[in-house]
């Protein structure tokens, strides 16, 4: 990879910096000064490179232009803090510490597409941290420093529902239910009033900028890939934890920082609907543009260490079976295609008298899912499965032949990917 700048590991966190309390809104402005920038607002977002870090990675600046230039005067910004996804805690971490540097950044949004509302949507399960984002907001109002009207919203806390049509749907009629869109970028809406939504990783990376310019957020990263990011990793490790990162800050390096597992068997990366890495490219930089050839993103900013004890067939059911679980089933592909995807994993975890056709209707089904669903829930899935197929080949090849490493007398197990309680905590079953 070309053109590198500083990839290694930020000694100095840029978003989490604090502690464990929230920061006051005097803490936080004596902790993040303002800097002179070199250009207008909208510049220097443009001149960043920032990219969205919820998942999809789009320009966040094209986006800005999109709504800037859409005909209206009533729009949203909405800081979409949903996290469903159950090996991810960013923005759990993130509003714990720094609520006003996501605020901040979601001003700084509203402004420069003349927003006159901001809307921060936390799942309704995790109250604290509405609190949290809420005494933020009353302390912006008693100091008279916020611009815009702000309030905090609770959709309930499904894996869909932070899904930007689902949570936009849910803005406008109460119904967590993803929406079809013919095509990208698309300009949503919440009744009649567009909206720009952004995750609050993303709207904290602007509030920096707007703070230090483009050149400071630059300094860290590639050049296709620039700055930091908030990095979610469990597993095979002592502490499920969030650190950021400086992107490219190869996939090896990130593990020793987090104390995991040097020697895993292989790595999720992005999340439940991301792709496992085979552990022969721990040395691939963190950044789309190197992950991309091994069939990888960075996604949502998820890293899960499988253990070479672990069974990645069983590990792989189980995640698509909670993804079945998960859907709004609205559609056949969700409503009866992942269910099915699920049963064959099953089958083919156990070894079972059917199991090698069960791994061939796995194979099929995923041609007949995919591109097919109402949203790219079930694509997720397709991409999750197939890479389990090819990563872990002669794992599958010994399920498929009736030797199974669960039930066998072996001590192989597959309590390693996390899911959510009801607390937002990372927990293991």
């Amino acid at each position: 990879m070309t053109g590198n700048r500083d990839v290694t590991m930020t000694t100095m966190p840029r978003l989490l910096t604090g502690h464990n309390a929230p920061l006051t809104l005097s803490e936080y402005e004596s902790t993040f000064p303002v800097i002179a920038r070199a250009g207008s607002l909208l510049g220097e977002l443009d001149a960043s490179g920032l990219t969205g870090r919820g998942g999809a990675g789009f320009p966040t600046a094209q986006k800005v232009r999109l709504l800037k230039a859409h005909r209206g005067h009533h729009k949203i910004v909405v800081v979409n803090a949903m996290e469903g996804e159950p090996a991810s805690r960013k923005d759990v971490s993130l509003l714990r510490v720094n609520p006003h540097l996501v605020l901040d950044g979601a001003e700084v949004l509203a402004s420069l597409i003349g927003a006159n509302e901001i809307i921060v949507c936390i799942a309704r399960e995790n109250e604290r941290l509405a609190g949290h984002v809420r005494d933020a907001l009353a302390e912006r109002v008693r100091q008279r420093r916020r611009t815009v009207r702000s309030s905090v919203q609770t959709p309930p806390g499904r894996y869909v529902a932070g899904e930007e049509t689902a949570l936009v749907h849910w803005l406008s009629n109460r119904e967590t239910l993803p929406q079809y869109r013919a095509k990208r970028p698309h300009v949503a809406r919440v009744r009649d009033r567009a909206v720009l939504v952004d995750n609050a990783e993303t709207c904290a990376h602007v509030g920096l900028i707007a703070r230090a310019g483009a050149e400071s957020f630059r300094s860290l990263g590639t050049d296709a890939s620039p700055g930091t990011a908030l990095v979610s990793i469990s597993g095979a490790l002592d502490r499920s934890q969030v650190l950021e990162i400086a992107l490219g800050t190869p996939l090896r390096q990130i593990l020793a920082v987090a104390g995991a597992d040097p020697d895993p068997q292989a790595l999720l990366l992005g999340g439940y609907g991301g792709s496992w890495l085979d552990a022969t490219h721990l040395d691939t930089p963190y950044a789309n543009e190197a992950l991309a050839p091994v069939g990888a993103t960075t996604g949502a900013g998820v890293i899960v260490v499988l253990a070479r004890e672990g069974c990645a067939v069983a590990e792989t059911e189980r995640v698509v079976r909670w993804m079945a679980n998960e859907s709004a089933r609205q559609c056949g592909p969700c409503a009866f295609g992942l269910p099915s995807l699920a049963e064959d994993l099953t089958l083919l975890r156990r070894g079972a008298n059917d199991a090698a056709h069960a791994l061939e209707r796995l194979t099929s089904r995923c041609g007949v899912i995919e591109g097919r669903g109402a949203c790219h829930h079930p694509d997720g899935v397709v991409r999750f499965v197939r890479s389990a197929l090819g990563v872990f080949r002669d794992d599958v090849a010994d399920h498929a032949s009736g030797r199974p490493c669960i039930g066998s007398g072996s001590a192989r197990h597959y309590a390693t990917v996390p899911r959510l309680d009801h607390e937002g905590e990372l927990t293991w079953q």
